[in-house]
């Protein structure tokens, strides 16, 4: 039995697809689910979402959010969701570079550090993306 992918952002349902397997990044690592997983909540943090139908490998640079896997149904809500295919490797590569500066002009007690910080690792995840996606 295939798994069920459902990938939906603030904005949009991304995709809601039949798949063989899905990979995701949690604040703990990547990890990976194939049709009969233990159920269960992970928070995610910005990184690749990979999902394989069919064969063929889809990537996605996937912002914070959270995943819950149960019934062979995967549902990804994250702030973010961009296909590889739509993401341009130098544009990429200069928005972490200059995510990276405005965090650097930023102290740890400042209150817009966090959300920085949270641009820079969803600027890098894109970059990876854009780079594998290619």
């Amino acid at each position: 039995m295939p798994l069920a992918l459902e990938i939906v952002t603030p904005e949009e349902r991304v995709v809601t697809v039949t798949c063989d397997e899905v990979r995701l990044t949690s604040v703990e690592g990547q990890f990976g689910i194939r049709p009969g997983h233990t159920p269960l909540v992970a928070v995610l943090a910005a990184g690749e979402l990979v999902y394989i139908a069919g064969g063929t490998t889809h990537r996605y640079a996937a912002g914070e959010g959270f995943a819950e896997v149960s019934n062979d149904r995967v549902r990804v809500l994250v702030e973010e969701a961009n296909r590889a295919e739509e993401l341009d490797p130098h544009r990429a590569a200069q928005e972490l570079q200059d995510r990276q500066k405005a965090l650097a002009s930023l102290k740890p007690g400042d209150p817009a550090y966090e959300q920085e910080r949270a641009n820079v690792e969803r600027a890098a995840a894109r970059l990876l993306v854009a780079r594998r996606g290619r």
